[in-house]
């Protein structure tokens, strides 16, 4: 696949950021893409090799190798290189319902994966992915393409994130009329509202949304199923519902001061800015402002993150991000071998943009929040926090981080966003159809399928597997309208990869 010595003949090239100083100044994406031409080059580089790990999806050591929905990489990367865009696109659209979201969004885990990279710089497979579905739909292929025979059967799909836009494409696709609900006043769930615009503008998924429409799906906002809609209504309506309404159930910290005015949720802070951006480009004030503020940040990984790049937009004085775990090495460790998921330090766009104002990393790795500080009135003021360390638990065997005795400091702050993770599924939409939840608190099913303990229900995504990427959400939902197909005709042709 591509030109045999095109990764000998070429450096890796990618699209280029704005600045940060620049880019803070609004909530747009922020990247320089290559031009056609150069992205050929790219896709030039692919080099053949006898096992294609970028679309192994496999999992080692308990990391994702690969992309999960195994997509057909270096069979694109070669038909770009070619300059048959419109072949890339049939064989990228093949495997995956939403590249305009993945290329975005996903942390290229078929990049980590890439044979090229075991000795130079791995291929530039997410770029060449932007770069297919963006020519695409600048050329049309990406438009509607309805089912020309419909079913009859129902589904209806509740929650619009990405794992139940996938499940309703797959089975619009195969003639089934699907109706999704969503509680929130627009499409997308996660991708709407716990993905910033800096990341992922919300008008790339409302075009997406507008070709769905137009091949058939219905999409309800504004509805929350369990309240507002009764369950036993929908299961009488429906042959099927799938349950896709993610893992949205916050993990607190609980420290003393925890009632303290200024404290909120990272994924209300995110939402509730997106929401105001998109209502009114913020002139409602709508939202938790972090303005003149100074943000302390419970949580290191792509959500904090989020939090960095958001408080700095709207003006914070200084953000300070606390990380419980260690900082991870620079470089692979010998124990982290190829193709593992690169288990390194990497300093996203949030970071960038506070080293560039701030003038210093946010993070304080091994770091975290032992009492919250507050005036007479309520108002945070600070912080009091700990360093931890690890330390192995006798009993169990597993290394804990624990605080290290007299290592105690005072942080101030008067916003606090704890991005801490999620526990599971909110628990009244699986109350409402009566299945049942596992010990963490996903909805259960047999291993490797879909169908819940009751009759006509499934799930999917975040709700099933728990908290993860936008790129498994989608293999979910094509795995799971696989199920749901079957169940329904007694025999599915659709794919899964």
């Amino acid at each position: 696949m591509g030109k045999p010595t095109g990764f000998m003949e070429y450096d890796r090239e990618v699209s280029k950021a704005v600045e940060p100083k620049e880019r803070i100044k609004n909530f747009d994406e922020f990247h320089i893409h290559l031009s056609k031409k150069k992205q050929e080059i790219q896709g030039s580089r692919c080099m053949a090799c006898g096992v294609p790990f970028c679309q192994s999806g496999m999992t080692l050591m308990g990391m994702t190798s690969g992309c999960p929905l195994h997509n057909l990489v270096p069979e694109w990367n070669d038909l770009i290189y070619m300059g048959t865009w419109e072949q890339a696109y049939e064989r990228l659209h093949k495997t995956n319902n939403f590249p305009e979201f993945t290329s975005r969004v996903c942390p290229a885990l078929c990049e980590a994966a890439c044979t090229c990279g075991l000795h130079d710089d791995p291929v530039t497979v997410r770029d060449n992915e932007y770069g297919i579905i963006e020519y695409a739909y600048e050329k049309g292929y990406a438009k509607a393409n309805p089912p020309k025979v419909r079913t009859g059967k129902k589904v209806a799909v509740i929650g619009s994130g990405p794992a139940g836009l996938a499940v309703a494409d797959q089975l619009n696709r195969r003639g089934h009329l699907v109706t999704v609900y969503e509680r929130d006043d627009r499409v997308g769930g996660l991708l709407m509202y716990g993905i910033p615009n800096m990341k992922l503008e919300k008008h790339i998924i409302d075009r997406k949304i507008n070709v769905m429409t137009e091949e058939g799906i219905n999409f309800v906002t504004g509805v929350n199923v369990g309240k507002d809609e009764k369950a036993a209504k929908l299961m009488k309506e429906y042959d099927a519902v799938v349950l896709a309404c993610g893992a949205k159930n916050p993990r607190d910290i609980n420290a003393p001061g925890r009632d303290a005015k200024g404290i909120y949720f990272a994924v209300d802070f995110l939402s509730q800015t997106t929401k105001s951006l998109l209502d009114s480009n913020l002139k409602d004030k709508k939202f938790v402002s972090a303005k003149g503020k100074k943000v302390v940040i419970i949580g290191g990984g792509d959500t904090g993150n989020d939090c960095v790049g958001t408080s700095i937009r709207h003006g914070a004085v200084s953000v300070t991000q606390l990380e419980m775990m260690p900082k991870a090495p620079d470089q692979r460790a010998a124990n982290n071998p190829w193709p593992e998921w690169p288990k390194i330090c990497k300093t996203d766009y949030g970071q960038e943009e506070a080293i560039a104002v701030f003038g210093h990393d946010p993070r304080i790795y091994q770091t975290t929040v032992k009492e919250f500080l507050k005036d007479k009135n309520g108002n945070l003021t600070g912080l009091i926090t700990v360093k931890l360390e690890a330390k192995k638990d006798e009993k169990t065997g597993r290394m804990n981080m624990v605080p290290v005795e007299g290592s105690e400091q005072k942080l101030d702050a008067d916003l606090v966003l704890i991005a801490a993770g999620f526990l599971g599924t909110e628990k009244y939409v699986a109350d409402a159809f009566g299945v049942k939840l596992n010990v963490r608190t996903n909805v259960e099913t047999e291993e490797g399928r879909y169908k819940t303990n009751v009759k006509k229900v499934f799930t999917a995504g975040d709700m099933h597997r728990g908290q993860s990427l936008v790129v498994w959400a989608i293999r979910e939902g094509r795995e799971a309208a696989r199920e749901v197909d079957e169940s329904l005709m007694g025999y599915s042709y659709l794919s899964v990869q």
